[in-house]
Formats: C-alpha cells, structure tokens, sequence
C-alpha cells in the first residue's frame, strides 16, 4: 500500500512534494539507517531498464563487466594525494573484523579507481593487453553530512562505474566523449530529458582527473542535477599505481586513463521533471509500466464477459512487446486503481467495460495530457506508436521548460539577484577563474555546472560577475 498522502504541492514545496511521491509511489523507503534508502521493486525495475539501456551502449563500445571488492586498504586508498583528499572527509571506514582491531584500516568504497587500478598494474603488461574496458555495477558510500535525498543524494548510492586504460591520449580523451554522449542519449533517449553537456571547471572537477566532463539536468525550481559524469584521467593514477606496459619498440610507457559514471539520481530527476500533484509521470521507455488494462467490474454477471475481453487486449499488448499489467483485482474499486496508477506515473491506461466489450473498443487516457479517446480493438496495434509519440511530447515539452529557465548573464547585478533568488539558470561570460568563482558561491550559493561542449562565441568580452576577461561560456546555477 502507498504511503500516506500529506497533499503537498510540488509548486508550493518542491523537495517535501518530492519525498511524499517517492514513497507513496513506492519507488523507495526509509531504512533503519539514516541517509540509507530502501529501492523498492517498482523504482528498481527502472533501474534495470536503465541498466539494459547502458549495457547495449557499453558492450558496443567493447566494455565488459567485472566486479571488485567493497572495502578498499587504507594504503591503497592513499596512492593517489589529490584523490584521496578530495573524499577524505566522506570516507567511511572499517576497523574492526568481528571483535578484533582489524591491522590496517579498510574503506567502504567511495569509488574504485584504488582498488581496481592496484589490479590493473598487475594485469597490464603490454600494448597488447590495451585497451582495458572494464565496468562495474555497485554501490558507493560517501558519508555526507548534508541532507540527504532520495536518490538525488544519499549515503549509499546505486551506480555504474567505468574503468578504462589506453595505450595513447588520444584513445582516452575519444572514450571519454564517447561516454558522455552515451550518458546524454541515457537521458533524452530513455528518460526523455534533454540535458545540457560541458566540462567541469578546475573548482568543480573529479579529484585527480585531468578534465572532468558531465550532462546536467534543469529542475523547476530554477536548480540543476548531475546526472552522470565522465573523467580524463591522464596519467595521474597510472604513475602513482604503476599501470605501465611495453610498446611497440619495447619501451615502458605509463597508461592512459578514463573513468565515467551514472548512478539512480537519473531516475530522482525524471520525477522531478515531469511530476505532478498526481504523482509520477514515467517516459514509456522506462517505465515498468507502460500500460495498465482496468477492467469495470460491478459484481455481475458481466463481469467475466468484461474479464476475459480485457485478457484478450492484454495478451495482444504482450505480443507487442508492450509492458503491461491487468488490474482485474476485485478488492480494489475502479476509481481506487486510476488513482493508483496515475500516482505511479503509468503512461497509457485502458479501462474496459460492459460497454467496450460490446462494441469491440476500449477506453484509453494518456497520463501526461489527460487525454482521452475511444478506440476499436483492432487499434491495439498502434500502442507502440502511441508510446513513441509519448516519449517525444514529454522530451519536447521537457525541452521547452529547461529553455525557458535559462537566461543570459550581462551584468553583475543582474547575475547575482538570478541565482541568489533560483530565478534563473544563468549562462554567461566568465574568467574561469578558481578564485572568481569561489567569491560567485559565498554570494549566491551557485556554482559553475559546465562550459559548452561544443565551441561557441563568447556572450562578452568581460566576465559577468568580476570584469576581468571572459575566456569560456559558462552555466550557473544552484544543484542537489
């Protein structure tokens, strides 16, 4: 059963709104340790389809899948200085090995570059062994002392972690591109969010990368989310780790390094973006649901005319390839169910009855619009097409919203009072200066989210907050 309803409007509170449909809509629940959520079987169902989507990506690229351990030796951990100082304060740490001191200190993993990369140095001997294209499905504790939230940000966290080496720089750069276009595709293909794609400033980069790149997602309070980032390495673990090989004029050179990652939090945006005081409203590529049958039963003799009609459509949909459930409890009223699956966002509802079965039709409602129609049987098999055309409403009206939060930083004034306030995500000229923008986030509270992939005109000569020259194009904004 869903979680008890408080009413909250996702206008009036945005975060409170969001924590009711999170569990009401069963995607998620408490656990018994704080900052730990507990991913129900109907949210983690999106994560598999996720998954699905992401493993396609990556195998194409080459990438298999491997596992390495959760806890990570202190000795290890500390390899890499920058690395390590940039996680230090959100380490969580084993001691103890049941009622004795354990001899040296193991982290529960914050990431894996440690622990894998000690492996690599091992298995790395030749340029014929590159390149190494490894991922892992895991978690990772990051013990934070802000305020958690579901899926957005949480102590334990769901996630993917890719792991490559190359034999040149060239090779490594191409894949880290090629990884945060798929983590793009990610979004707007499967979540049918568009999403904006950049570098990461020094200030906000991956500790220890030599370029950090990420895709960003527009919320409807005027914040932004990271939804997956990619990170040139360099050789700045392959040096410390030791990952070097022989090449082809049997010379010793150090590896190439990428590590790219997407965790849930995708899943946390999409809610966010598309919800409403209903509840969800899921994309049909990654919704566990895309259709639900309701058959109208009144407790008579009808009833199983109705029933078994509705099997028949639901059988069709399943031939299809469609997802879909038939409703046909009868502990549940009607009105109970459309509520239910408007709650869970279900894309596409059908409800049949009396009626419908003797007119060989049924009665279909779009959750996003609230449109409804009357169709005839044999119009079953245009429900993918209707799915598809969904997918493409909901990324378009996606689209139009994030365009509108996005305003153009001329002046300081004017700079400061949008992001201060979360009246506007802020695109501007900028200094890419470490120091300018340390002074931007005392100010507002905002940081830089990204530089343009692709190159662009400046939007002018000097920096918008300081005045000094602008060198980059950059977004601004406020983050979970």
């Amino acid at each position: 059963m869903a979680a008890e309803r408080k009413n909250i409007k996702k206008e009036e509170n945005l975060i409170d709104w969001y924590n009711e449909i999170m569990l009401r809509a069963e995607l998620v629940d408490f656990s018994a340790v704080k900052g730990f959520a507990v991913y129900r079987p109907y949210g983690y169902e999106m994560w598999e389809l996720t998954q699905e989507f992401l493993n396609r990506r990556f195998k194409a690229l080459g990438v298999k899948n491997t596992y390495f351990p959760l806890l990570i030796p202190e000795r290890i951990l500390n390899k890499e200085k920058e690395h390590i100082e940039g996680f230090s304060v959100e380490v969580a740490w084993v001691t103890k090995g049941g009622d004795r001191d354990l001899d040296e200190k193991l982290a529960i993993r914050p990431t894996s570059e440690t622990i894998m990369y000690d492996s690599y140095s091992r298995w790395v001997k030749s340029y014929r062994d590159l390149p190494l294209l490894l991922n892992q499905w895991n978690t990772m504790v990051r013990w934070e002392t802000k305020e958690t939230r579901f899926l957005l940000r949480g102590r334990e966290n769901l996630w993917q972690e890719g792991h490559c080496v190359f034999a040149s720089k060239e090779e490594a750069e191409n894949n880290v591109l090629l990884t945060i276009l798929i983590y793009k595709d990610m979004m707007e293909e499967l979540f049918a969010i568009p999403v904006l794609v950049g570098r990461k400033s020094e200030r906000e980069k991956f500790a220890g990368a030599v370029n950090t790149y990420t895709v960003e997602a527009v919320l409807p309070n005027n914040y932004v989310s990271q939804a997956a980032t990619s990170h040139y390495l360099g050789q700045n673990f392959s040096k410390p780790f030791d990952i070097k090989f022989l090449d082809e004029k049997n010379e010793w050179q150090y590896g190439y390094q990428t590590s790219w990652g997407a965790s849930m939090r995708g899943i946390g945006i999409i809610a966010l973006v598309f919800g409403d005081d209903k509840g969800l409203v899921l994309p049909p590529r990654v919704a566990p649901i895309q259709i639900v049958v309701i058959p109208i039963l009144k407790g008579e003799e009808t009833d199983s005319n109705v029933i078994e009609y509705s099997k028949r459509i639901h059988e069709k949909l399943g031939k299809l390839g469609i997802r879909s459930v038939l409703d046909d409890r009868k502990t549940y009223s009607a009105g109970w169910k459309f509520n239910e699956y408007d709650l869970k966002g279900v894309p596409i509802k059908l409800e049949i009855g009396a009626r419908e079965v003797e007119s060989e039709s049924f009665s279909i409602k779009i959750r996003l619009s609230g449109e409804k129609a009357t169709l005839k049987l044999d119009e079953v098999k245009s429900m993918p097409e209707r799915l598809e055309r969904l997918h493409m409403e909901m990324f378009d009206k996606a689209k139009k919203d994030m365009d509108s939060r996005i305003s153009i930083g001329k002046d300081r004034e004017g700079f400061v009072s949008a992001l201060k306030n979360s009246t506007a995500i802020v695109k501007s000229a900028w200094c890419n200066r470490s120091e300018c923008e340390d002074k931007i986030k005392d100010q507002t509270g905002a940081t830089s989210r990204l530089i343009p992939l692709d190159k662009e005109a400046l939007l002018g000569e000097k920096c918008a907050f300081c005045g000094e020259e602008a060198k980059v194009n950059a977004y601004f904004a406020k983050s979970y």
